[in-house]
């Protein structure tokens, strides 16, 4: 990514409402669909500045691996040691067969071959061990904001499920999320189509829209692990070790 989109997320992401609201809708996922065991072994793979890592302690012992060196430097004072930097597909260094939860949020659709990665990962897993992952949906959504994120492709649902049927991960779901707002972004992306112009920087809102919006995107951890949501602006999937 650019190194603005670094120092963006170190700047918002205990602010912005998409963060603290993805981390709630994350949480409920995790719980409901996960279930990891007590004392679980969690890995983040390309955990950023480390704003997942709180909320993924939660729920067990958590180890996390990011190749920005300032980022990761960032990590490391969240989460209290050492974050592990090797780049998907390689993981090199990464013990196999040691984890009873993987997460990679937003990460797979900077990898050039997204196969390999989910195979490396695969790897990673022990018997019966959970991989949650989440991308950006909709190649139609293609705007600048992909370009600076250094993204490859964003995924249909049907792409996503492929791609995990062909690894050697049991997909067990798979939906979309950030659908409430999904209409609103739609517009927006539209309109800066139309106008030429595309506003690629993470800006923190007002504050009363900031907490409305948060509370709009958090309420779907209430729904998401119960029933399909509709097209939104992401997608998820849980697979399992096989």
């Amino acid at each position: 990514m650019e190194r603005a989109v670094y120092e963006q997320m170190a700047e918002y992401d205990q602010k912005h409402w998409w963060y603290r609201a993805r981390r709630e809708v994350l949480a409920a996922l995790i719980e409901r669909s996960v279930n990891p065991p007590k004392g679980a072994q969690i890995l983040e793979i390309g955990c950023g500045t480390g704003h997942n890592l709180p909320m993924l302690g939660q729920f067990g012992n958590v180890e996390a691996l990011e190749l920005d060196e300032e980022a990761r430097s960032i990590a490391e004072d969240r989460l209290g040691r050492s974050v592990m930097s090797a780049p998907l597909p390689e993981l090199a260094g990464v013990p196999e067969g040691s984890f009873d939860l993987v997460g990679a949020f937003d990460v797979i659709e900077h990898i050039d071959d997204d196969h390999a990665a989910l195979a490396s990962i695969a790897r990673l897993l022990k018997p019966g061990g959970k991989f949650i992952m989440t991308v950006p949906a909709h190649q139609w959504m293609w705007s600048a904001h992909d370009v600076v994120n250094h993204h490859k492709r964003r995924y249909s649902k049907r792409r996503l499920k492929k791609l995990i049927q062909a690894s050697p991960l049991k997909l067990e779901r798979a939906g979309y999320f950030n659908s409430l707002l999904f209409p609103v972004a739609v517009a927006e992306r539209l309109s800066s189509k139309v106008r030429g112009k595309e506003d690629v920087d993470l800006k923190l809102p007002p504050k009363p829209l900031n907490t409305a919006l948060e509370k709009s995107f958090a309420a779907e951890r209430h729904l998401i692990a119960r029933l399909p949501l509709p097209p939104g602006l992401s997608l998820f999937a849980v697979a399992s070790a096989t």
